[in-house]
């Protein structure tokens, strides 16, 4: 792996990393794999530390937000919370399918996902 990866910053801990790394799946399929787990966990991170605060806007919205202060780029939110909000319609649609709540989803499933996409 990369020095210049930052796991502090990295939603993923080096356990989910390596196996999803360790999948026998096409180098395409794994990189999918990856990007679903990265937000879902981004999404798991935000529903915990959301769950007693009272919302002024959605949770998703003021975490992209902060993240794009990062940056100073308001157009970098606005297309972050975009993708992440409809990787998030994605999940939850593929979780109700399988009888299980977002929360609930892991790496399995989201091979299953990729594989049926």
């Amino acid at each position: 792996m990369s020095d210049s990866l930052n796991f502090s910053s990295n939603p993923l801990n080096v356990q989910a990393i390596q196996e999803i790394d360790n999948l026998d799946l096409p180098i395409k399929q794994k990189h999918h794999v990856r990007i679903l787990a990265h937000c879902l966990q981004i999404l798991k991170n935000i529903s915990a530390e959301n769950s007693s605060k009272p919302l002024t806007k959605t949770p998703l919205r003021e975490w992209c937000d902060a993240q794009s202060k990062k940056f100073d780029d308001k157009k970098f939110s606005d297309l972050f919370y975009d993708q992440i909000e409809s990787t998030a319609k994605k999940l939850n649609f593929f979780a109700q399918t399988k009888g299980k709540n977002i929360d609930d989803l892991e790496i399995d499933d989201l091979v299953l996902l990729v594989k049926q996409s």
